[in-house]
Formats: structure tokens, sequence, C-alpha cells
């Protein structure tokens, strides 16, 4: 749970700097930025011990022979809250979100690729939890908007701004097989993932000691994985920060021949902080965020409705985030004897 705050202009230039690119010096972001490098970073560290903001390393599944599946879960109401408990401490489980009416819950859950048993001891294991009553899993197929950042934390920073922060790199390549061939992935790359989920700017030192790599080697593997589109950063931020405190999911029943005009339409629009074509009844899931429920009318009644191939659509309101893109958090706050500092992962 995040700490109330207000974000500032510099908040907001900070937090778009941060999501073009993670790891960033703090001397180069403050160039950027017109401000001294101490008051930029006194910001960042402020903002994070609030948890109002902090910077994660994702990794892209199907580079890695991974899938990620949308998963909905209907629950008795006096099992949902003991169901999203159990969910936030898990590794491969994310985006946990319950919604409003208290028995259903959605997140995004990683397995194994198909040809294995995929997700089917993770689906069953649910089936069989005492007051789950559904569970409805929808693979994701391509993601088609907001993987680069919701758009309503990226327009603080003018474009020269944000060129300066974007370091030339390689287009990655199309062939998965090829990228994940010249990335490389083991043992070693998913602590480095691990580590960088839980703070995306840990310095070399720290990733060094987790992944038992020379810092040299640690710089070199990371740029690596980047310029595969194997790892990217992201900045893990309640959009309600910036004014947008309604958020709902939606499912779309699109005709294959309307999907691409109805998901680059999607991906233009800023109330989309993400979709994805998936498996299932309905072939587009999405998330929105507005500012109030006649927001949420006029987009469905005004751009939902303006799209072809649109034969139907499912929404729900989010009651709260249980979790969202990296590992759980714990707030900052007394240490006990023998834990771990605070922002550590709750559950490792």
């Amino acid at each position: 749970m995040t700490q109330s705050a207000t974000l500032d202009t510099l908040d907001r230039r900070l937090i778009h700097a941060l999501q073009i690119d993670g790891r960033a010096s703090f001397s180069r972001i403050a160039g950027v930025l017109g401000a001294p490098e101490r008051t930029v970073i006194r910001r960042y560290h402020r903002l994070r011990s609030a948890l109002v903001l902090r910077v994660v390393g994702l990794v892209d599944s199907r580079r890695i022979g991974k899938l990620d599946w949308f998963v909905r879960i209907d629950c008795t109401p006096d099992a949902a809250d003991a169901v999203t408990a159990a969910l936030v401490q898990r590794s491969d489980t994310s985006w946990i979100a319950p919604l409003v009416g208290g028995t259903r819950l959605t997140c995004m859950v990683r397995t194994p690729i198909e040809g294995s048993d995929g997700g089917r001891p993770l689906f069953d294991h649910l089936l069989r939890t005492q007051g789950v009553r559904d569970v409805e899993a929808s693979c994701v197929l391509r993601p088609v908007a907001g993987v680069g950042g919701w758009a309503g934390r990226t327009r603080a920073l003018e474009a020269s701004e944000q060129t300066a922060l974007l370091d030339p790199a390689p287009e990655p390549p199309d062939d998965l097989e090829a990228a994940r061939a010249e990335a490389g992935w083991g043992e070693a790359e998913e602590r480095l993932a691990g580590e960088l989920a839980l703070d995306g700017r840990a310095d070399i030192a720290q990733l060094a000691t987790v992944t038992r790599w020379s810092a040299s080697t640690v710089r070199r593997r990371i740029a690596a994985l980047r310029a595969a589109g194997v790892l990217h950063f992201e900045v893990d931020v309640d959009p309600s920060h910036f004014g947008f405190p309604l958020e709902a999911l939606l499912w779309l029943e699109v005709a294959p021949a309307a999907l691409a005009e109805v998901t680059q339409t999607l991906s233009r629009n800023t109330a989309v902080t993400f979709a994805a074509v998936t498996t299932g009844r309905a072939s587009v899931f999405a998330m929105v965020q507005c500012r109030d429920t006649s927001a949420l009318y006029d987009f469905l009644a005004d751009e939902l409705a303006a799209l072809p191939g649109i034969g139907r659509v499912e929404s729900a309101l989010i009651q709260r985030r249980a979790k969202r893109a990296g590992p759980l958090l714990l707030p900052p706050g007394p240490q006990r004897p023998g834990e771990r500092g605070p922002g550590r992962a709750q559950g490792r």
C-alpha cells in the first residue's frame, strides 16, 4: 500500500525520466531535468521510501520460454481474502486485484511454455483450494499497449529531453529463438532478474553478489538482455497519484478481422494502461484508468463504441491492488533481529 503523496512537476518529470531509462544515473537525469543532482536523489528516495514509486526490472516471458496468463478466480465471500493473500506470496504472480463485489479477483500468472504441463499444476491447485468456485485463464498472445509505460505518466518531458536520456541500442531481433540464444538465460540470469524485480536500480555490487558474477559481467549481461528485448524496466506507481483513481478491467470480444484496428487504437489511447490479445472468449484484455465513473462511461460509450468488430464488452472495477508489477514490498519500519532491510520482498 502506498502512502499519501502529492506529485509536483519535478516528481512527474523524474518519473518520466525513469520510465525512459530506469537505470540512468542520477547525474544524467539531473542534467536533463535541469535540477541539482542531490535534489533529484532526495526526491527519488523520498518517493520510494513512501512506496509511491519504484523501478522494477521485468522480463519478456516469451523470450525465456514462459507464458503469461490473466486469471479470473471466483471465490466464496469468506475465501477471497485468503486466496488473495496466498497468491501475493507467490513469485509467479503479479497484478493481483480483488474486484469490487468481494468474491472475484484477477491476477497475472507466469508459467512454463506450452509443450510441458504449462500452468496446469497451479490451475489445478487453485481449483482444489477451499472456497474457490471457478478459475478462468486466458493466455497472453501479444501485449499491444502499455509495455513502454502508461502515457498518463510519460508526458512530462519534451521530446528533446526524452532523446537525451536514450542510449543508441540495436533493434531487438524478430526471431525469438535467436534473441534467447544471443542473450542466454540460466540460473544466474534468474537471480539477476529476481533482484531487479525488487529494485530495478539495485547497484552493480549488490547484483554481482547475487549472481556471483564480476561487476563487469553484470554490466555486460544487463546490456545484452536489454538489447535482446529480454529485460526492460518499468516505473511502478499508482495512477491515482496522477489524478486517475478509478481502475477498470475490460474483456472485449473482437472479431479477428478487427483485431489490428482495435489494438492499434487502444495502444494510442491515454486511458489504457495495458492491453493484450489473449485466448478465451474475450480476445482482448485491457486495463483502463479514469478520473471517475463518468469518464469510464465516456470511454465505453464513445471511444469503444466507435470501433468496428467489438461484439461484447465485460467490465469490472478494481477494489484495490494487492500486488503490482514486482514482488510485494514491505513498508519501511523497525527491524527485528535477523530481518532483511525495508523494501525487501515479502515471502522470499
